[in-house]
């Protein structure tokens, strides 16, 4: 604030008793507020906010609006996607339900094949994981994240959410 006046003296557009009495309001301005008077008459108020005109870039697919559920049935089908691996269908299920209902609902779609990649990755990392001598540890950790990751990832279907479960590999489009 004191280099802008100081500046607008240095300009000529203050005189000395004027930023003498400007540096004494800003070295006693306990605000903002109290700073805006000095300013706004060297530089004038702020002009209104234009928002720049839309570009012409092309829309990347992720920016795309994701389909919402037609009614109450695609968001309880979508959360079983999630939830029927909790009964030990762990690929089987989401599976026929993506070639079942996906066919009808982009939304049951979309959620089906989310826990559909969730799964294939949990079980690739099953059988890949003990390998090395700390995956032998990893697994049942792998294993309680994948339950509760399905359970979020059921109610998130459930609210017209849309989860995506982390760490997965999305082999199915």
């Amino acid at each position: 604030m004191v280099e802008h006046v100081k500046a607008a003296y240095a300009e000529g557009r203050l005189d000395k008793d004027e930023m003498d009495e400007r540096l004494h309001l800003a070295m006693t301005a306990r605000t903002h507020a109290d700073l805006m008077p000095i300013m706004t008459d060297l530089y004038g108020s702020r002009p209104p906010y234009i928002p720049p005109p839309p570009s012409l870039t092309p829309v990347h697919a992720t920016q795309l609006p994701r389909p919402m559920a037609r009614d109450a049935a695609d968001r309880v089908v979508a959360s079983a996607a999630h939830l029927i691996s909790l009964t030990g269908l762990f690929i089987v299920g989401p599976l026929i339900i993506l070639l079942t209902a996906g066919k009808s609902s982009p939304y049951v779609r979309r959620h089906a094949v989310e826990a559909l990649n969730f799964h294939l990755t949990v079980l690739g990392a099953t059988f890949l994981l003990p390998i090395t001598v700390i995956g032998i540890v990893l697994i049942p950790v792998i294993w309680v994240l994948g339950f509760a990751l399905s359970v979020i990832g059921g109610v998130s279907a459930l609210a017209e959410g849309d989860f995506r479960y982390p760490f997965t590999l999305r082999l199915i489009k």
